[in-house]
């Protein structure tokens, strides 16, 4: 219990979902089946399958919509591994509108 300014599992839920909505786009697959995914689901992985293309597709998407450009803030892109990190990432970097 810290009264430090971390964001709340509400805020995470809604990026996560804001993403997985953006993850589906930039992949071409059914918004429904990218939203049932467990949240560790790889993105570059067999069920997702971002190629690289999507990948710049989804990283201009991220910054536009949530002012977090993460290809300049985590140059190893590690926040790219999975839905998770992915949510984690922005929530944390996203710019307060």
């Amino acid at each position: 219990m810290t009264d430090a300014p971390t964001p709340s599992s509400t805020e995470r839920s809604a990026v996560e979902r804001e993403l997985r909505s953006m993850i589906a786009e930039a992949a071409r697959l059914d918004a429904a089946v990218v939203a049932g995914l467990p949240a560790d689901t790889d993105l570059f992985g067999p069920r997702i399958g971002l190629t690289s293309l999507a990948g710049v597709t989804l990283l201009g998407a991220v910054d536009a919509r949530f002012g977090v450009d993460v290809a300049a803030l985590d140059l190893s892109l590690d926040s790219l591994q999975s839905i998770a990190t992915l949510a984690d990432f922005v929530t944390a970097h996203r710019s307060v509108r």
